[in-house]
């Protein structure tokens, strides 16, 4: 029974027309079409793999990198140096000289536009210091400095805006200035004068408010404010006013402002 079956079966294989033949080989055919595309999709798969397995490593490169140039843009922009150019009529020790350079005495003053004593001592001496200024007594070379940029802005600031003043209208402007930011001197603790108040004074002071406004704005000379704190630094100056008279510095345990004011105008004061 059995083989008699094998046998039907071989004879019905072989018996197999050209239609079946053919729908057999169809067949075949699109098994092996689906096989190859099968592969292809595969291939795809894993070449799409490879090319974000790449992409995500340089991703992770180049973003470490963005943030190394980053770092080092930042740190060239915070400790790149200050410009530390004086302004024009500026001497070599951060000031400004007014009154004869044959003048028979001289007088420095390291002061600070906040300091409460400098402007003490400005309203103390300021006048008669002028008058002999002005009758070639006396030559002083006022040095501002941000000895007080601890406590606000405005220190730096306004040293600043002196320089501004000496490099666009000159010395005797700049003078004029330095008295008016006296006259106007804010409480230590504020509120302070406004980047408008301080041009105001420039130009009050003779100034021309397009020549200065863009230098106190931006700044122009903190480089050279900074310069001159660290050379009073260097000087021993750990306070203002600080004056020296003649080459001597005036200081003592008891030292009042009346002495001050004695040292500076001289015994005929």
């Amino acid at each position: 029974m059995t083989a008699r079956t094998k046998d039907s079966s071989m004879a019905q294989k072989k018996s197999r027309n050209p239609q079946d033949k053919a729908a057999a080989a169809a067949k075949r055919e699109q098994r092996q079409a689906r096989n190859e595309r099968a592969k292809a999709l595969a291939e795809e798969r894993r070449k799409a793999a490879k090319r974000r397995e790449t992409l995500t490593r340089f991703g992770v490169v180049g973003g470490v990198l963005a943030v190394v140039v980053v770092v080092v843009l930042l740190f060239t922009v915070f400790n790149k140096p200050k410009d530390d150019t004086a302004p024009a009529g500026a001497t070599s020790d951060y000031g400004l000289v007014v009154g004869d350079a044959d003048a028979p005495r001289s007088v420095v003053i390291y002061e600070d536009f906040l300091c409460p004593f400098c402007g003490q001592l400005e309203a103390t001496v300021g006048d008669q210091l002028n008058e002999q200024i002005e009758a070639g007594d006396v030559r002083v070379e006022y040095r501002p400095i941000p000895f007080l940029s601890r406590i606000s802005d405005y220190s730096p600031d306004a040293a600043n805006a002196f320089a501004v003043v000496l490099d666009k209208a000159g010395p005797d402007v700049a003078k004029k200035f330095h008295d008016l930011l006296y006259e106007n001197q804010p409480e230590e603790s504020g509120p302070y004068p406004s980047t408008d108040d301080i041009v105001d004074l420039a130009v009050e002071a003779g100034a021309t408010e397009s020549d200065v406004r863009p230098g106190i704005e931006d700044k122009t000379f903190e480089g050279w404010v900074d310069a001159a704190g660290n050379a009073a630094d260097d000087a021993d100056v750990n306070s203002t006013p600080t004056v020296i008279v003649d080459g001597q510095r005036v200081e003592g345990a008891n030292l009042t402002m009346a002495d001050i004011a004695q040292a500076i105008l001289g015994s005929g004061s």
